[in-house]
């Protein structure tokens, strides 16, 4: 049986290792922050997926020293770790920098120790209570927040991403959702599922060749799915200067190199050159490309 996408890039989440202990910190605040129950009294983390119920269980242990066992519903489809007792459910919140008499729960920054823990901290709270759609049938990432507060504040967080998610009420629950496409893909690079990124790019260029009528799709789908398996190190590689260091660190024909491949993944190399104005040669345009990845290397 095939899984959904949102089970495929958990998986890809639960494949990446945090460099730092500050991360492993953020992304389990994160899962435990937008757990079932975030409380001094219990913690209850719940999910569908068992690898992301045992990553809980582990960084408890690894982070604060929490045995906890995990439970598995009587159907089989959903696995949780209760921390029902006061002690250790109090040890976690103060772990976390929370406070008993907090009025309002809210993500507390000072957990965020280095530039990379917030993506983990996002990452974190997409493995706990986030949900994306098949890119086959429809755009839409979400999370649910049980707190109003919580769901404001991390919207704030996702606005120093330059990311701007929209806010629903929903069955009594507070949905934080993106129905953008560059926005979604641009989410899952920033929580490390580059791969479903790169996925998810490649199906929504074939549907919108499917969808134009000028083009012949059968033959030019190939050629542009076998273009952006060319582009994706490349694309990977200006991505991860622009994070690291922004793509104004760049010369300007590097920059500007680097803008029309993000804006053009589907042209091929000679298509790409041409895109200029004045036009440039190919070989011009792949020396640019190699000289990026190699910066992008020596990041």
């Amino acid at each position: 049986m095939s899984i959904s996408f949102s089970h495929q890039v958990k998986n890809e989440l639960l494949k990446s290792e945090d460099e730092n202990r500050c991360c492993m910190k953020s992304r389990l605040y994160g899962m435990a922050l937008f757990s079932k129950n975030f409380s001094f009294k219990r913690i209850t983390f719940q999910s569908e997926n068992e690898g992301t119920t045992e990553l809980f269980k582990r960084l408890l242990k690894e982070l604060c020293n929490i045995d906890s066992k995990i439970e598995v519903s009587p159907s089989g489809k959903s696995f949780s770790v209760d921390i029902n007792s006061k002690k250790n459910a109090s040890k976690l919140m103060t772990f976390f920098g929370h406070n008993i008499s907090e009025k309002n729960l809210v993500i507390n920054h000072s957990n965020f120790d280095c530039d990379a823990c917030r993506n983990a901290f996002i990452a974190g709270a997409f493995l706990s209570c986030g949900t994306i759609s098949s890119p086959e049938k429809d755009y839409h990432l979400e999370f649910t927040a049980a707190y109003l507060n919580l769901a404001k504040s991390f919207i704030t967080l996702l606005n120093e991403f330059e990311l701007s998610p929209k806010l629903i009420l929903r069955k009594g629950y507070n949905v934080v959702y993106f129905k953008d496409s560059e926005a979604i893909e641009d989410f899952l690079y920033i929580m490390g599922a580059s791969a479903s990124m790169f996925e998810m790019m490649n199906i929504k260029i074939v549907k919108e060749i499917r969808n134009s009528a000028n083009r012949k799709a059968n033959c030019e789908t190939a050629n542009i799915e076998k273009t952006i398996q060319a582009s994706m190190p490349q694309i990977d590689a200006i991505l991860k200067i622009k994070k690291k260091k922004g793509l104004d660190f760049l010369s300007k024909p590097l920059r500007e190199m680097a803008q029309a491949r993000l804006d053009n993944p589907e042209l091929s190399l000679a298509e790409l050159a041409a895109s200029f104005e004045p036009p440039i040669s190919k070989s011009g345009a792949n020396h640019r490309l190699k000289r990026i990845e190699e910066i992008a290397k020596e990041l």
